[in-house]
């Protein structure tokens, strides 16, 4: 049976905070396989008056790390990785459309492979069931990945 988590249960799996967690809900999670969820934008979002004044939009930046951060989801509901901290490693990220206030960005994170601390894995965000951006992303969990570098390498 999928979990899910409301905005004070997703903070036990993910180390962010205000004003740096951006997924505000969990809708469906299975562990090690996917999390889906969004990010409800409001004109009282902080970067808003500043990116950009006359027309503002989430940034890009912003975009990864709200599906970064739902892939985090994915994995650190895995048996004993509750509340591990998550580094991001590598993104390729495309931006179809902008994200503006008002809107609510829906994240479909899937986990492609997990090994060693490393996860692979493929995002997609939406709006109003469009696609706005994706993500194909390697994070990883240091406590695990440095377990495995050799040891000239830490």
């Amino acid at each position: 049976m999928p979990l899910s988590f409301d905005a004070y249960e997703l903070q036990q799996y993910q180390p962010n905070r205000y004003p740096f967690l951006l997924i505000d809900m969990v809708t469906e999670c299975e562990p090690g396989q996917y999390a889906k969820g969004y990010k409800n934008l409001t004109n009282n979002e902080w970067y808003f008056p500043i990116h950009f004044e006359r027309s503002p939009n989430m940034p890009g930046c912003l975009q990864i790390e709200a599906m970064a951060q739902m892939l985090t989801i994915a994995i650190t509901t895995l048996e004993n990785l509750k509340g591990e901290i998550v580094h991001g490693y590598k993104h390729m990220a495309t931006f179809h459309e902008e994200i503006k206030p008002g809107h609510r960005l829906d994240i479909d994170a899937r986990v492609l492979s997990f090994k060693r601390g490393l996860c692979k894995g493929y995002v997609r965000g939406s709006v109003c069931g469009k696609l706005a951006c994706e993500l194909e992303t390697t994070i990883l969990i240091p406590s695990i990945f440095n377990q495995f570098r050799p040891s000239g390498a830490r």
